[in-house]
């Protein structure tokens, strides 16, 4: 395609806060320029200057590369007000302090016993991330509010429920919403299971007609169908067949390959328990219900997925920025290929250039009328021209309600906590998770303590007086 010709493209101005994740920013940019429908600028804003120099020029080869049907500029801004000034959309992508602090979150509550795969939503980490993470979220805010209060606002940052929901509370006015692609996995593993258990090939996942409810990473779905197909019972089937041995995909998807793979197993046992398809990661789902599944390191292993160690964050980080200076030096070729994600495909929807149904995170309307109204939920949404419109999921199931809803209650009185700095709230609200049920009072004082120390140059000096 000429692009210099291609007259249909919308010009638009994209805000990318953070990106120093790199993966996220790279396959973002992907996804821009295979699209022919939009074009525009893109202002990189990073509080690591270096990080957003780096992407800079990775866009900027990815727009000339000769597969590419679009053109972005890619531009460093100084400020959030140059960044946000103008902008069409903002994405937050962020990683909410050091590994450092990481390192505390994830495995300082092993001295107590408490085990977690990621640690970054729920549990002693997540409140802790979100300690440190909402009072930035409060800065955005309050920028886009001067800067951008028209723009939409994808956010890709976690915890995903407090990052939207601190939003919303700083700037009731704003359009913001978070995408998660935990649910498109779950979804491919019932594309899977129609192959293997049904012998139905070739089915995508945009195929299927899924209900989902819930809150981020703990999301379930209570119905699901293919072409009129109800998958439950089929799904039951395969959660008995591979319940002890875990479903395999093989290859490269095998649990033991990746700190990111898991064998189902945690799936499986949760709809065997409660009837509805558990839709995240088995790594994700372990830490929203009592240590069934994490009680220490072998139980981890045994339902057949892993704990992730900050070690391995770091290293990892080392690789992709070695990955980046070999695209900037040509080392390595730069080859476009879609992320999978389907934050550009968002963007055209609210553009006007189709509509789309999806999963999303967004305050509570009512479409899941046992859960406050205002929380951050899950569900699906129809994105069309300027607007957002959650899809009824309907009462989540009364058997499910008390696991969902003690999270959702956690959330809520977290994000009080953080704004006030009030550590007797946060305090009750961090020893209130499931996770810390075998914790005692003291033992849980001093790890809230010294977990909040950790924090402290992120935090602010109301906490410590």
């Amino acid at each position: 395609m000429n692009i210099e010709n291609n007259a249909r493209a919308r010009e638009l101005t994209v805000a990318y806060i953070g990106g120093g994740s790199r993966g996220w920013a790279w396959g973002f940019m992907m996804d821009l320029a295979m699209d022919a429908d939009m074009c525009g600028t893109v202002r990189l804003y990073d509080i690591d200057r270096p990080a957003a120099e780096r992407n800079r020029v990775i866009g900027s080869k990815i727009s000339a590369h000769p597969d590419a049907v679009s053109r972005w500029e890619y531009v460093v801004s100084d400020s959030l007000r140059d960044a946000l000034t103008g902008a069409d959309f903002v994405v937050i992508s962020i990683l909410p302090a050091t590994f450092e602090e990481m390192r505390s979150d994830v495995h300082l509550p092993e001295r107590v016993g408490v085990y977690q795969p990621v640690g970054d939503t729920v549990g002693a980490g997540g409140f802790m991330r979100a300690m440190r993470t909402i009072p930035m979220y409060v800065t955005i805010a309050q920028a886009i509010r001067d800067y951008a209060p028209d723009a939409w606002v994808i956010n890709y940052t976690n915890p995903m429920s407090l990052c939207v929901r601190t939003l919303y509370e700083v700037y009731p006015g704003i359009k913001a919403f978070g995408c998660c692609h935990e649910v498109f996995g779950t979804q491919r593993l019932l594309c899977a299971m129609l192959e293997t258990e049904a012998g139905i090939p070739g089915v995508r996942r945009q195929d299927l007609y899924t209900t989902v409810t819930g809150i981020n990473h703990f999301t379930w779905m209570t119905k699901a169908s293919y072409r009129g197909i109800d998958l439950f019972p089929l799904y039951a089937a395969m959660a008995d067949k591979y319940y002890e041995t875990g479903y395999d995909e093989g290859g490269d998807k095998n649990w033991m390959n990746s700190h990111f793979n898991c064998a189902q197993r945690v799936k499986f046992d949760l709809f065997r328990r409660f009837g509805a398809i558990a839709a995240a990661g088995d790594r994700h789902l372990a830490e929203f219900t009592a240590p069934w599944y994490t009680a220490d390191p072998d139980t981890v292993r045994s339902w057949k997925f892993s704990l992730t160690p900050v070690d391995w964050r770091v290293k990892d980080l080392h690789d992709r920025l070695q990955r980046s200076d070999d695209l900037i030096s040509g080392k390595e070729a730069l080859v476009l290929k879609p992320s999978g994600e389907e934050g550009h495909l968002l963007l055209k929807a609210v553009l006007g250039l189709g509509d789309l149904v999806s999963n999303v995170n967004i305050p509570n309307r009512g479409q899941i009328p046992n859960l406050p109204l205002g929380a951050v939920v899950e569900t699906n949404a129809l994105f069309g021209r300027d607007r957002i419109e959650p899809v009824f999921a309907g009462a989540m199931p009364g058997n499910i309600l008390p696991l969902v809803a003690r999270h959702v209650y956690n959330q809520e009185n977290t994000l009080v906590a953080a704004l006030r700095c009030d550590r007797k709230l946060g305090f009750t609200t961090f020893m209130n998770d499931p996770q810390m049920a075998g914790v005692t009072m003291a033992d849980g004082q001093k790890l809230f303590d010294d977990m909040l120390e950790n924090q402290r140059a992120y935090l602010p000096e109301a906490w410590f007086k």
